[in-house]
């Protein structure tokens, strides 16, 4: 099996990052549009668009999307599933 190829099969990564709307914790929304995977380290990334201001296109790390951060003394998920994107 071709070497370059092999690690990306190898990748045990199981989680998936459900497409829909998602609120971060600051309170802003967002559409996550699917998953990634980063071109040099093979690191599966998360694509989202704002749902406000010029609508941005981004990519962060799954593992940070996916992660618990410490907001006003509380351990809140950086990103919280809203639900399925049904907008027209």
């Amino acid at each position: 099996m071709n070497n370059i190829i092999q690690p990306a099969i190898q990748r045990q990564d199981v989680t998936v990052v459900k497409k829909g709307l998602y609120r971060h914790y600051k309170d802003k929304s967002y559409e996550v549009l699917g998953e990634a995977t980063h071109s040099e380290s093979l690191e599966p990334m998360v694509v989202y668009k704002a749902l406000y201001g010029d609508y941005g296109l981004w990519v962060r790390p799954k593992k940070m999307f996916l992660e618990k951060v410490l907001y006003n003394g509380k351990e809140v998920p950086r990103f919280c599933y809203i639900g399925e994107d049904n907008r027209p």
